[in-house]
């Protein structure tokens, strides 16, 4: 019974005609604002129009209320219109803050405090501390309203964390349906739009996040809410009936806030969640790949990816082997596509322990992985690339050496790319892999297939690359090749300083680059090759023409 009380107050979605209402006026009420405004719309036009407004009231109540509904944002515009400029920066500062349901009755009464309350009344008195809890305030339009009542509820809510932290067997059946209902009330909302949606991605270092407004009670109803999940009273076979599907979906939503303290009390939530109820955990894994989906092939914008990641990270160490099918899919369609994202320093760390992790359960998979991140290496973004090197070096920290042969030729090849970066932070972050001593006795194991590819383009940098810090590097790079193969490498040194002295068309292949022609990729039958040697080009008619004059 007052389950079904609670949530007639419960905003799990505010309509978007009361949302806009309430943004617009800067006043927000409760779930009536949208009809209110329409009305006072109507009343802001001609006179004519509102008696024949009342005549149709009259006539056909039902088809008078779709009007106030239907078009919220003629009332928005109309507002803005009529109320001047007050009304558009308050419309502005909304966005900065989350869209809420405000309560109408928002004069709270302070309550007994539970611990001098009867032992017997506790019960009781906690379930309505709950129920007064559920009374949301106005922190944006007009931060200095109800101080009074805003004190009570955060005292409270700062009660009952106490409570429920340092009091045993006071998490009682009829307390879970409550504590759902408070949290749910107070937190599944609507999201402010994007400060920056389709701008440059956010960086943590330099950007500053957009806060919300309401968390001075928000914080509160996360602490309490963690410390209900942690509670040694809490029964999952209890909390199931009102901890689900739906639930989940709705805490996944919150992900998105821009405020990075809302993600990690939801990153730590949404775990303990994962840990206690088994019956939801296949369902929470693919409603996270479904935001994943979204990121990667529709929006690419996400303030939670990173968290999600984290979230993961600490799944995939628990999986057991072998892996299933399932999880081998989530690596190569979700972890590796999401490093082609742009904003892929946000997540990056989260996202290559993700993928190490997978490597450290089963090593079959090291060559697919490989291969992926040499498919989506990045051309042209050089910061980018750094962090492909530092990953890629994190997994070959724990590649195995029979899954190394299957990879060490296209790696090496891109490795010797990047060392002939002109970026010095590429070419840099390329040869610190020379100070890694795994992964020199890997190159060790397999010289003679790896110095032909790497040679070339150290010996031509340590002459031509302009850093010299980089001169450095690579001569430290070819002293190890030399103390590897000294016979591979004076071959290897021959070959690179006679070759192109024996054979002038290799000094010069660099210097004239032959011109293809589109012609030349036509099919070669022989009436193709009598065409096109009947071809002349538009430079040939133009010199015979000016030759005849």
């Amino acid at each position: 019974m007052p389950y079904k009380l609670k949530k007639e107050k419960e905003p799990p979605k505010s309509t978007k005609s009361t949302t806009k209402a309430s943004s617009s006026s800067g006043s927000s009420s409760g779930g009536g604002g949208g009809g209110s405004s329409g009305t006072g719309k109507d009343g802001g036009t001609e006179n004519s129009e509102e008696v024949q407004q009342q005549q149709q009231q009259q006539q056909q109540q039902t088809s008078n209320k779709r009007p106030s509904n239907s078009t919220p944002p003629p009332t928005q515009l109309n507002k803005i219109k009529y109320s001047g400029g007050p009304q558009i920066v308050k419309k502005e500062r909304r966005q900065s803050s989350s869209r809420f349901n405000l309560s109408k009755n928002r004069e709270l009464q302070k309550l007994p405090a539970l611990k001098d309350a009867p032992p017997h009344e506790r019960e009781e008195l906690f379930i309505q501390k709950l129920r007064q809890c559920c009374v949301l305030f106005d922190f944006v339009s007009d931060p200095l309203s109800d101080l009074k009542f805003k004190e009570v509820k955060r005292a409270g809510l700062n009660e009952m964390v106490e409570y429920i932290t340092h009091n045993r067997d006071v998490v009682t059946e009829a307390i879970y349906p409550e504590a759902v209902i408070m949290f749910s009330v107070n937190l599944f909302r609507t999201l402010p739009p994007s400060s920056n949606p389709t701008g440059a991605e956010f960086d943590p270092e330099e950007d500053e996040p957009t806060l919300e407004a309401a968390w001075p009670h928000l914080q509160l109803v996360y602490e309490f809410f963690l410390r209900f999940l942690e509670s040694p009273d809490f029964q999952p076979n209890i909390a199931k009936k009102y901890i689900d599907q739906k639930f989940v979906l709705s805490l996944l939503d919150l992900f998105d806030s821009e405020d990075p303290r809302e993600r990690d009390f939801l990153k730590t939530i949404l775990h303990r969640i994962y840990g206690k109820f088994l019956g939801l955990r296949a369902y929470i894994r693919r409603q996270i790949n479904n935001i994943f989906y979204r990121f990667i092939y529709e929006t690419e914008h996400h303030n939670g990816i990173a968290e999600l990641l984290e979230i993961l990270g600490s799944i995939i160490n628990g999986f057991a082997l072998p892996l299933k099918e399932e999880h081998k899919m989530f690596l190569i369609r979700v972890l590796l596509p999401l490093h082609k994202v742009k904003s892929l320093s946000v997540y990056h760390p989260q996202l290559a322990y993700c993928v190490v992790q997978f490597l450290e359960k089963d090593s079959s998979l090291t060559e697919p992985v490989i291969m992926g991140l040499l498919k989506f290496w990045p051309k042209t973004h050089s910061p980018k690339e750094v962090m492909f090197l530092n990953e890629l070096e994190e997994i070959l920290d724990v590649i195995e050496p029979s899954e190394f042969v299957k990879v060490m030729e296209p790696l090496f090849r891109q490795l010797a790319k990047c060392v002939s970066s002109p970026h010095f932070q590429v070419a840099e972050r390329a040869l610190y892999y020379w100070n890694n001593e795994y992964i020199m006795s890997l190159i060790s194991d397999n010289a003679a297939k790896i110095l032909p590819i790497m040679f070339p383009a150290l010996y031509k940098n340590s002459k031509s690359h302009w850093n010299k810090t980089i001169h450095g590097l690579i001569y430290n790079a070819l002293k190890l090749f030399m103390e590897m193969n000294q016979k591979l490498f004076d071959d290897l040194l021959v070959a690179g300083e006679t070759l192109p002295a024996a054979n002038p068309m290799l000094k010069d292949i660099k210097k004239e680059k032959v011109l293809l022609r589109r012609k030349s990729e036509l099919p070669q039958d022989v009436y193709t090759i009598k065409a096109l040697e009947a071809h002349k080009r538009a430079e040939e008619f133009l010199t015979s023409s000016q030759e005849a004059l």
